[in-house]
């Protein structure tokens, strides 16, 4: 792992010293699942399940908190045979979907979510003209719910149809009075008003956590981020770790540890259950 400056080195030490009473957020894909061509692949990293065991172990809640759908998330991750295995030893797992808006615990065991947005259904409509008119028009297009993300990624140049689509689709959504959340080749659609932040927020004022780790790869990430740098300068002993890829760099400068993809944040995550012990 590679620390930003000196300063950072010290906020790992102390959320080291603080690890029993740490909340640790996690991204999902690019973080613990890698990054591939069709999202309903994107399986955790095979190292993942045993990493947050023993973190689970060792901090006061685990939480993943991920812009996909929280039933998709616990599929992919297994997550709910892992949070039944670690409720039995009092544990807590979490699990935050689409950016906040639904929430299932290893406690509960069920998803907590609204109804979808106002202007969704409409916006869905509306949305295939867009495309044809951007040359998108082979775009994958998820529905997630509460959202909708339009992917690039399958396309020839990605990057160069997510900006020729970025601008467009924001319009299309303003005017459903929805909002966009750009990513890695993907950019969704959904309401207004709930972001990671909120989440980091919520575990902190539930857990009445001491210190906060959070791990996130792209721009869906940045709100969750700026919530911990807010917390720390509230006393809370805080790390901000970012997966790094050649996609996506919009973390790297709001970061302590920088590292490389899923592999790098399992690896810094086995050292801080190390470290802690």
């Amino acid at each position: 792992m590679e620390f930003t400056s000196p300063q950072a080195q010290q906020r790992y030490d102390a959320v080291v010293e603080a690890a029993a009473r740490t909340v640790v957020g996690l991204d999902f894909d690019g973080v613990l699942a890698p990054i591939v061509e069709d999202p309903e692949r994107a399986v955790i990293h095979p190292g993942a399940p045993a990493v947050l065991r023993d973190l689970a172990r060792t901090v006061r809640a685990v939480a993943v908190v991920t812009g996909r759908p929280a039933r998709q998330a616990l599929a992919l991750g297994g997550l709910d045979a892992l949070g039944a295995e670690l409720t039995e030893e009092g544990r807590e797992l979490f699990v935050f979907g689409q950016y906040g808006n639904e929430r299932w615990s290893a406690t509960q065991r069920r998803v907590v979510s609204p109804r979808p947005p106002a202007g969704l259904a409409t916006f869905e409509r509306d949305l295939p003209a867009v495309l044809r008119a951007c040359g998108a028009q082979d775009a994958f297009v998820e529905e997630k719910g509460l959202a909708v993300a339009v992917h690039t990624r399958r396309l020839p140049d990605p990057t160069d149809a997510f900006e020729r689509l970025v601008g467009p689709l924001r319009d299309l959504a303003a005017r459903h009075g929805l909002t966009v959340e750009p990513g890695r080749n993907v950019i969704e659609v959904r309401s207004p008003g709930r972001d990671k932040g909120d989440a980091v927020r919520t575990l902190v004022a539930e857990q009445h956590a001491e210190g906060f780790v959070f791990a996130g790869d792209d721009l869906g990430d940045v709100e969750a981020f700026r919530a911990v740098a807010a917390l720390r300068e509230q006393g809370l002993a805080t790390l901000l770790v970012c997966s790094a890829s050649d996609e996506q760099n919009a973390l790297v400068d709001l970061a302590d540890v920088v590292v490389d993809g899923p592999d790098g944040v399992l690896e810094l995550l086995r050292q801080l259950v190390v470290d802690a012990s």
